[in-house]
């Protein structure tokens, strides 16, 4: 099984960009707005200020948002891509 990554950071960039801190010291890039499908991510859809009070919860190792919604970080690490390309 995969190894899980915790997130430890993370920023938007621009619509529905985000950069993410793992617990690597890996800084990545993902576009959420393919991932969020279902009820739960409407709201973050219909309202983007809502959508950019994203933030990292520590316990859950993953990024969170008001409304209750999540990632798992085994998802926002396998779908990201570096900030730099090496």
């Amino acid at each position: 099984m995969e190894r899980i990554v915790d997130v430890t950071g993370a920023r938007v960039l621009a619509r529905y960009i985000v950069e993410l801190t793992f617990e690597t010291g890996e800084v990545k890039v993902i576009d959420l707005e393919p991932l969020l499908k279902g009820p739960v991510f409407e709201p973050l859809l219909r309202d983007y200020h809502l959508f950019e009070q994203v933030h990292v919860d520590a316990e859950a190792g993953t990024i969170v948002w008001p409304n209750g919604a999540d990632v798992s970080p085994r998802t926002l690490y396998r779908h990201s891509r570096a900030a730099v390309p090496s």
